[in-house]
């Protein structure tokens, strides 16, 4: 029992570290100890005292470290305010941990600018590190640097960090050509009903990729002597699927096709990272990929991910449901046209910047001001489709926006099983969602919001539409253990607070 708590402490204190951006020795220094008794510390390999848990409280700036208590985080939220003034779209969530996979490709130095700094990347690194690839962050912990080793110890994976993340399914694509045998632990993420890993399967098997599913792992060997020997048609046009398949390939001997790819903004972010890597991928935003690959990658590369269209829409949606005049800067466009294009018939006042390029060069921005807007519900149903299709991650944000919206408005998430379900968590707070059924729900507007204490829906996009709405309503709500939160935004309640929120985290003591 001693031994896990001392456990328990070690990776509470290592991801407070990392969260500030600090190595093993910055924090010996801060302590006047050494590199070697905080590498001890937090793998729970020596005994602490209290007095030292009060210090590296301290010196990290974490409660839960001098708590010595991994309790869940809440927020309390003083809504009713109105926000002003600008704020900054951070890096792709979904690109961050895409190119984190990625990494895995090259036997050289990479450099990711900007990585979002979030739960899901955080749990990335413990499975990078844990399998022996070495990542710090550089530049003030603003990029992040990842050096894998000769050979990588799958037998050493951190399961549980593993598990906490669907995108550890990504390193199927990599790790098939770095072995013959290995096992990889289920994939988790949010709760949002059976998604099935068939369509991944069935992509990588042209690659010689044969699956076991057994006692919680998968268990995967390697045929070297297949290949595709005719273009992969994907069952499935997910990003992740298509991230693996181009994973994948582009360590393939010769020229891979892929068709029903997905062409949205992660997968694009991704392709352009393979061609830093010397890969050569022609098609990039359409449907079908054609990815010339080379088997052996040994470079140093340098890239920065892309702005965040989901974002970008949860920024938008504040602005909306809290009746504020806000600037949102470095909007990807091109990913979120069909989103502003539905909110313009239902009479969004907005204004746009001409188009500037992302720091990769590749992607197109604006800063776009929206402004306090009469809202009326639109003709049609809101629903997702495929890029260049409305994004299906900003779908539940019309759930907040149609119900400031005058009449009904029909939201049809036919991809995921629960999401749905979880909207109707609003009318907790005020609002009038109807459940049609599992993939539909009727929003009816305007809404007269109300304060509230409330668990935290389990999926991300849904709880920060929670989240919203207490910023819309008059009073103190609380919104309870918001980690699936924290797992896609970096800082969420302190960059709102700039803006004018009033946002507070705190714990249970």
């Amino acid at each position: 029992m001693a031994d896990d708590y001392l456990v328990r402490i070690g990776k509470l204190i290592r991801d407070a570290r990392q969260h500030r951006g600090w190595t093993q020795t910055q924090l010996a220094e801060a302590l006047s100890t050494s590199q070697s008794a905080v590498n001890r510390i937090e793998r729970g390999n020596q005994n602490i005292s209290l007095e030292m848990i009060a210090r590296i409280g301290e010196a990290l700036d974490s409660e839960i470290v001098s708590l010595g208590y991994a309790g869940p985080m809440h927020l309390r939220v003083v809504g009713g305010r109105r926000l002003s003034g600008a704020i900054d779209v951070k890096t792709s969530k979904n690109a961050c941990v895409a190119l984190l996979c990625a990494s895995l490709l090259n036997k050289g130095r990479t450099v990711l600018r900007r990585v979002a700094r979030i739960e899901e990347v955080y749990r990335l690194l413990e499975v990078l590190n844990s399998i022996g690839v070495r990542t710090r962050w550089i530049n003030d912990g603003v990029d992040l640097e990842i050096v894998p080793p000769a050979k990588l110890d799958m037998d050493a994976i951190d399961a549980e960090a593993a598990i906490r993340t669907r995108s550890i399914i990504m390193f199927l694509g990599p790790l098939l050509h770095r072995m013959d045998r290995f096992k990889l632990p289920y994939a988790g993420g949010c709760d949002l009903g059976t998604r099935t890993i068939e369509p991944h399967m069935i992509a990588l098997r042209r690659f010689g990729l044969d699956i076991a599913a057994t006692e919680g792992l998968y268990h995967a060997e390697v045929a070297r002597d297949v290949s595709p020997d005719r273009p992969i048609v994907l069952t499935e046009r997910g990003d992740t699927v298509t991230e693996n398949a181009l994973l994948a390939a582009a360590r393939s001997a010769g020229t891979t096709v892929i068709r029903n790819a997905s062409s949205n903004y992660m997968v694009q972010d991704l392709c352009f990272f393979l061609e830093a890597l010397g890969v050569e991928v022609e098609g990039i935003g359409t449907t079908t990929l054609t990815v010339h690959g080379v088997p052996n990658i040994d470079v140093d590369v340098d890239y920065c991910p892309s702005e965040d269209p989901v974002e970008a829409m949860s920024l938008l949606a504040a602005a909306v449901v809290t009746e504020s005049e806000l600037t949102v800067r470095r909007v990807p466009i091109e990913f979120l046209e069909i989103e502003l294009a539905v909110l313009e018939e239902m009479g969004l006042d907005h204004d746009r910047t001409a188009e500037y390029p992302a720091d990769n060069g590749r992607t197109r921005l604006i800063d776009l001001t929206v402004r306090p807007s009469k809202l009326e519900a639109p003709i049609d149903k809101i629903h997702p489709m495929p890029f260049p299709g409305l994004n299906i991650d900003n779908v539940p944000f019309f759930a907040a926006i149609a119900a400031a919206a005058q009449g009904k408005t029909l939201i049809h998430d036919w991809v995921y099983d629960n999401r749905a379900i979880y909207l109707t968590d609003l009318n907790r707070l005020g609002g009038r969602l109807q459940l049609l059924d599992p993939h539909r729900v009727l929003v009816e507007g305007p809404t007269r919001w109300r304060a509230a204490e409330m668990m935290c829906p389990p999926a991300l996009r849904p709880a920060v539409v929670v989240l919203l709405a207490m910023m819309a309503a008059e009073g103190t709500s609380v919104l309870r253990n918001v980690y699936v939160i924290n797992r896609g935004y970096e800082d969420l309640a302190e960059r709102l607070n700039s803006v004018g929120a009033q946002i507070e985290t705190f714990r249970d003591i």
